[in-house]
């Protein structure tokens, strides 16, 4: 995912008892997206939110 989504910096939260929480995506292009920071809870659901965010951004430009 880090691969296709390269305007993000893409890592795993941590919960309060050590182990591995959601999947968070911080934008680091803002040509890649809209929101500073998008949090799901897996990874396919990260995967359709950056989809997501990569078609606002193109639509935003477009409107520039």
């Amino acid at each position: 995912m880090r691969r296709d989504f390269t305007g993000h910096r893409i890592w795993r939260a941590v919960r309060w008892d050590g182990r591995l929480g959601d999947w968070v995506a911080s934008l680091h292009d803002p040509a890649a997206g809209v929101y500073p920071t998008v949090i799901c809870s897996d990874a396919a659901a990260l995967r359709d939110a950056l989809c997501t965010e990569a078609e606002k951004a193109a639509a935003r430009k477009g409107l520039r």
